[in-house]
Protein backbone atom coordinates (compact mmCIF):
# COMPACT_ATOMS: atom_id res chain seq x y z
CA UNK A 1 0.00 0.00 0.00
CA UNK A 2 2.53 2.94 1.13
CA UNK A 3 4.40 1.56 -2.40
CA UNK A 4 1.25 2.34 -4.01
CA UNK A 5 1.24 5.52 -2.78
CA UNK A 6 4.66 6.64 -3.18
CA UNK A 7 3.57 5.97 -6.69
CA UNK A 8 0.53 8.02 -6.52
CA UNK A 9 2.82 10.91 -5.33
CA UNK A 10 5.66 10.29 -7.83
CA UNK A 11 3.35 10.65 -10.57
CA UNK A 12 1.44 13.96 -9.35
CA UNK A 13 4.75 15.51 -8.82
CA UNK A 14 5.50 14.56 -12.20
CA UNK A 15 2.26 16.20 -13.64
CA UNK A 16 3.15 18.90 -11.86
CA UNK A 17 6.98 19.20 -13.55
CA UNK A 18 5.15 18.71 -16.62
CA UNK A 19 2.70 21.16 -16.52
CA UNK A 20 5.18 24.15 -14.80
CA UNK A 21 7.47 23.02 -18.03
CA UNK A 22 4.61 23.71 -20.55
CA UNK A 23 3.65 27.05 -19.13
CA UNK A 24 6.42 29.22 -17.45
CA UNK A 25 8.01 31.77 -19.16
CA UNK A 26 11.85 30.30 -19.30
CA UNK A 27 13.05 28.03 -22.11
CA UNK A 28 15.53 30.52 -23.08
CA UNK A 29 16.48 33.37 -20.95
CA UNK A 30 18.86 36.42 -21.37
CA UNK A 31 19.36 39.20 -19.22
CA UNK A 32 16.74 41.62 -21.07
CA UNK A 33 14.19 38.42 -22.63
CA UNK A 34 12.72 35.30 -21.35
CA UNK A 35 10.40 32.97 -23.99
CA UNK A 36 8.42 30.20 -23.63
CA UNK A 37 6.83 27.77 -25.87
CA UNK A 38 4.28 30.30 -26.11
CA UNK A 39 5.91 33.28 -26.71
CA UNK A 40 8.63 35.65 -25.29
CA UNK A 41 8.58 38.23 -22.44
CA UNK A 42 11.20 41.47 -23.45
CA UNK A 43 12.59 44.01 -21.01
CA UNK A 44 12.52 47.08 -22.39
CA UNK A 45 13.03 50.40 -19.91
CA UNK A 46 12.46 48.01 -16.71
CA UNK A 47 9.38 47.08 -18.17
CA UNK A 48 8.16 43.44 -19.21
CA UNK A 49 6.48 43.10 -22.68
CA UNK A 50 4.89 40.47 -24.09
CA UNK A 51 5.56 39.51 -27.85
CA UNK A 52 4.69 36.26 -30.34
CA UNK A 53 7.61 34.12 -30.94
CA UNK A 54 7.45 35.35 -34.99
CA UNK A 55 11.18 34.83 -35.57
CA UNK A 56 11.17 30.44 -34.40
CA UNK A 57 10.66 28.58 -37.38
CA UNK A 58 6.91 27.80 -36.89
CA UNK A 59 6.45 24.07 -38.01
CA UNK A 60 9.57 23.25 -35.15
CA UNK A 61 7.94 25.28 -32.31
CA UNK A 62 4.67 23.71 -33.36
CA UNK A 63 5.99 20.80 -32.69
CA UNK A 64 7.09 21.33 -29.30
CA UNK A 65 4.01 22.66 -28.19
CA UNK A 66 1.79 19.93 -29.19
CA UNK A 67 4.14 17.35 -27.62
CA UNK A 68 4.87 18.92 -24.40
CA UNK A 69 0.75 19.54 -24.72
CA UNK A 70 0.24 15.67 -24.82
CA UNK A 71 2.65 14.69 -22.98
CA UNK A 72 0.39 16.44 -20.35
CA UNK A 73 -2.43 15.00 -21.36
CA UNK A 74 -1.05 11.55 -21.88
CA UNK A 75 0.41 11.88 -17.84
CA UNK A 76 -2.59 12.90 -16.58
CA UNK A 77 -4.88 10.23 -18.59
CA UNK A 78 -2.21 7.83 -17.22
CA UNK A 79 -2.81 8.52 -13.56
CA UNK A 80 -7.10 8.32 -14.33
CA UNK A 81 -6.51 4.75 -15.50
CA UNK A 82 -4.34 3.80 -12.76
CA UNK A 83 -6.32 4.71 -9.98
CA UNK A 84 -9.13 3.08 -12.17
CA UNK A 85 -7.27 -0.39 -12.96
CA UNK A 86 -5.92 -0.67 -9.70
CA UNK A 87 -10.09 -1.00 -8.58
CA UNK A 88 -11.50 -2.64 -11.26
CA UNK A 89 -8.72 -5.17 -13.20
CA UNK A 90 -7.82 -8.54 -11.47
CA UNK A 91 -4.26 -8.72 -10.43
CA UNK A 92 -1.76 -9.59 -13.75
CA UNK A 93 -3.80 -7.00 -15.75
CA UNK A 94 -3.80 -3.85 -14.04
CA UNK A 95 -0.84 -1.99 -14.93
CA UNK A 96 -0.17 -2.29 -18.48
CA UNK A 97 -2.21 0.10 -19.69
CA UNK A 98 -1.08 2.59 -17.59
CA UNK A 99 2.51 2.19 -18.13
CA UNK A 100 1.75 2.41 -22.02
CA UNK A 101 0.50 6.14 -21.58
CA UNK A 102 2.91 6.91 -19.41
CA UNK A 103 5.57 5.88 -22.11
CA UNK A 104 3.99 7.59 -24.43
CA UNK A 105 3.93 10.82 -22.32
CA UNK A 106 7.58 10.06 -21.74
CA UNK A 107 8.21 10.01 -25.72
CA UNK A 108 6.48 13.22 -26.31
CA UNK A 109 7.73 15.63 -23.94
CA UNK A 110 11.84 13.62 -25.01
CA UNK A 111 10.40 14.66 -28.40
CA UNK A 112 9.17 18.37 -27.30
CA UNK A 113 12.70 18.63 -25.32
CA UNK A 114 14.84 17.39 -28.51
CA UNK A 115 13.45 19.41 -31.08
CA UNK A 116 13.56 22.73 -28.89
CA UNK A 117 17.32 21.80 -28.13
CA UNK A 118 18.12 20.84 -32.02
CA UNK A 119 16.28 23.13 -34.04
CA UNK A 120 15.46 26.54 -31.53
CA UNK A 121 18.21 27.76 -30.22
CA UNK A 122 21.21 25.66 -31.62
CA UNK A 123 22.79 28.90 -33.05
CA UNK A 124 22.16 31.08 -30.43
CA UNK A 125 25.54 32.70 -28.44
CA UNK A 126 23.68 34.92 -26.14
CA UNK A 127 21.59 33.14 -23.35
CA UNK A 128 20.65 29.79 -22.12
CA UNK A 129 18.22 27.27 -21.27
CA UNK A 130 15.98 28.18 -18.19
CA UNK A 131 14.73 26.55 -15.52
CA UNK A 132 11.27 24.92 -17.61
CA UNK A 133 13.50 23.27 -19.93
CA UNK A 134 15.41 21.45 -17.28
CA UNK A 135 12.42 20.67 -15.39
CA UNK A 136 10.90 19.15 -18.98
CA UNK A 137 14.21 17.18 -19.32
CA UNK A 138 13.77 15.81 -15.20
CA UNK A 139 10.48 15.57 -16.28
CA UNK A 140 11.46 12.85 -19.11
CA UNK A 141 13.21 11.20 -16.63
CA UNK A 142 10.57 10.67 -14.16
CA UNK A 143 8.03 9.70 -16.53
CA UNK A 144 10.43 7.00 -17.84
CA UNK A 145 10.73 5.84 -14.47
CA UNK A 146 6.88 5.80 -14.14
CA UNK A 147 6.47 3.55 -17.23
CA UNK A 148 9.01 1.09 -16.55
CA UNK A 149 7.60 0.59 -12.23
CA UNK A 150 4.12 0.26 -13.90
CA UNK A 151 5.48 -2.58 -16.18
CA UNK A 152 7.07 -4.33 -13.37
CA UNK A 153 4.38 -3.73 -11.18
CA UNK A 154 2.11 -5.83 -13.88
CA UNK A 155 4.79 -8.33 -13.50
CA UNK A 156 5.01 -8.52 -10.06
CA UNK A 157 1.01 -8.97 -9.82
CA UNK A 158 0.80 -11.77 -12.11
Amino acid sequence: MLMLAGIVVLHITTIILLLVAAIDNAWWITDTMSTDLWGRWELTNSVWHYTNLKDYPEEYLQTVQATAVLACIFSILALLVFMAQLFTLPKGQRFTFTGILQLIACLCIMIAASVYTAELHANDTVGGYGHSYVLAWISFVLTFVLAVTYLILRKKSE
